[in-house]
């Protein structure tokens, strides 16, 4: 095992979203992040028409070979599906942190589901001790950040960070992510742990 941490990131969902869209979160990771991580970046399948049973299915083959340790991003509705896909499964792996980037609430107060929609217990629900952080900009037109306020009641242990003139991507500027998941941060695992506020 060397020290080099992995980083598994779920894409949004839409026509050339992987090469266009959020490549460039992934730049901006990258370039925060240095070679202390080993960002995974799959593609999607059918990106422009997500569906909840093909990428689930694409996401818990991605994660059987992740170390103990990784830490899963979810950007966008590919974050809304992977929280749904780690409540309704746990992993096999022992994940470091659940990291979501404005991602769309699906289920009550939020948009309406025609494959699925988060439990309200979603928090019990997701591996225990796990940190999880919520990032959403104030100026996202796409998903908006009342959504963050619904996942937040949903995963009550979820740190939530509200982030002023920032839109869906998060103006390509992932480097308040990288802070709080980078090794100085992060910190142990404590199950347990409440963790509840917002930054």
């Amino acid at each position: 095992m060397t020290g080099t941490r992995q980083i598994l990131f779920i894409q949004g969902g839409g026509a050339g979203t992987h090469d266009e869209w959020d490549d460039k979160l992934i730049d901006s990771l990258r370039r925060e992040l240095r070679e202390r991580y080993e960002i995974r970046y799959p593609r999607m399948p059918n990106e422009d028409d997500p569906s909840y049973a093909r990428w689930s299915a694409a996401i818990r083959r991605e994660m059987t070979s992740l170390d103990d340790g990784a830490i899963v991003v979810g950007h966008s509705v590919g974050g809304t599906i992977l929280i749904n896909a780690l409540g309704e499964r746990p992993p096999e792996r022992e994940l470091g942190a659940i990291v979501l980037i404005a991602a769309p609430f699906v289920g009550a107060g939020g948009w309406p589901g025609d494959e699925f929609e988060l439990p309200h217990d979603l928090g019990a629900r997701l591996p225990q001790g796990v940190p999880v952080h919520l990032f959403h900009g104030l100026q996202d037109e796409t998903a908006p950040p009342s959504h963050a306020d619904l996942y937040a009641r949903a995963i009550p242990q979820a740190q939530l960070h509200r982030l002023p003139g920032r839109d869906h991507q998060l103006n390509n500027d992932l480097s308040d992510v990288a802070k709080t998941i980078g090794p100085d941060e992060l910190g142990p695992v404590t199950p347990g742990q409440p963790g509840a506020h917002t930054s």
